[in-house]
């Protein structure tokens, strides 16, 4: 008769092995989560989806943290988009008109552009006013761009609205076209004494910049 060997119970309950896929997306979940568990976040676990709302969780987390990341860096490049100081002091110009003499002109610079301001003379005012504007290409009285009771002062971009070049007719001496105006000659572009093409490619008048007299000699330019 065979007998049958009793083993001796230690008193410790039997390990048990990790449920093959189960544990090791367990292992996974909480190494991504910053040691994070379901049974910590209270989120059911059961055998027929194991680790589906831990995955749904931590994809969550990561859009949210991508989120907080985003608006971060966008935050320093929306201060760096804002106007400095010294672009802001160059939004507008204060010049001193009153040493510019009848039918004379200077070029000054506002927003790192070229501008004309021109003193125009009563011939020349008169010239400008005889014009059929209804002919032009681009029809603008000398009225439309200048200031009431001071239309002698003609104040324009000195930017060709062809290619923008920078025409002659603002400095003593320089040739300014067939019309007493602003002549660009790089492709021919003519402009009157009001600064309106008359001849050549340009397809508008000069600009005429926002403006305003603040005393009698002084304008204001933006």
């Amino acid at each position: 008769m065979s007998t049958v060997k009793k083993t001796k119970s230690t008193g410790k309950k039997p390990v048990k092995a990790p449920k093959g896929p189960a544990a090791v997306a367990l292992n996974a979940d909480k190494a991504t989560s910053g040691g994070i568990t379901a049974d910590d976040l209270g989120v059911e676990n059961n055998d027929q989806a194991p680790g589906v709302r831990r995955r749904d969780f931590i994809h969550i987390a990561t859009v949210s943290f991508a989120g907080v990341g985003a608006a971060a860096v966008a935050m320093p490049l929306v201060s760096q988009m804002s106007a400095s100081a010294d672009v802001l002091a160059l939004a507008s110009i204060e010049v001193d008109v009153a040493a510019i003499q009848t039918g004379q002109s200077i070029k000054t610079s506002w927003r790192k552009q070229p501008v004309f301001i021109r003193n125009l003379t009563p011939a020349e005012v008169e010239e400008a006013n005889k014009v059929d504007v209804g002919g032009l290409r681009d029809p603008q009285t000398l009225a439309d761009r200048t200031k009431p009771g001071k239309e002698n002062w003609l104040i324009t971009l000195g930017v060709c609205t062809h290619l923008g070049c920078v025409p002659l007719g603002a400095a003593a001496g320089e040739v300014k076209g067939e019309y007493g105006g602003y002549f660009c000659p790089c492709h021919g572009s003519h402009y009157d004494t009001a600064a309106r093409i008359r001849k050549g490619p340009a397809p508008t008048n000069l600009v005429v910049p926002e403006f305003a007299f603040i005393s009698d000699t002084v304008v204001k330019i933006g």
